[in-house]
């Protein structure tokens, strides 16, 4: 059985790690965006391959993303959920990028992720991301 205490602590780090890693996107920093993926992680993403196996895919993607990213930017983030059993949590939140040229497409959208974390060794790791991108069936 999980304490009120331990679980408070556990949100608490799972929130930093998002956190962590959503300034590792902003500041382009490769080390800082994979520092807490698991090495058996699964990514399902909104572009091509559209799924991703192994931290060593999940690093190449991000490493061939970033230079098409803007060069500084922040993030709003709402609506975080995140739930815990255990070793193993739950999180959503929308995501939509900040202080860069309204006509970037990166400012123009909000994304949706999700993801699975799993505590190990202390250390709570990604082992799963979903991030998608709403669409319009209409157009």
């Amino acid at each position: 059985m999980t304490s009120t205490i331990t679980v408070t602590r556990d949100e608490a780090q799972i929130r930093q790690l998002i956190t962590e890693q959503a300034n590792g996107i902003c500041a382009k920093n490769l080390d800082q965006i994979m520092a807490h993926y698991g090495s058996d992680a699964v990514l399902f993403d909104v572009k091509p391959p559209l799924q991703l196996k192994g931290v060593a895919a999940i690093r190449q993607m991000w490493e061939s993303s970033l230079p098409y990213m803007p060069n500084s930017s922040g993030t709003e983030m709402q609506d975080l959920t995140i739930t815990i059993s255990d070793d193993l949590a739950l999180a959503h939140w929308m995501l939509h990028y900040t202080g860069i040229a309204a006509d970037h497409p990166a400012a123009q959208m909000w994304l949706r992720i999700t993801a699975g974390y799993q505590k190990r060794q202390g250390e709570w790791q990604i082992l799963h991301e979903h991030c998608s991108r709403p669409f319009n069936p209409g157009c």
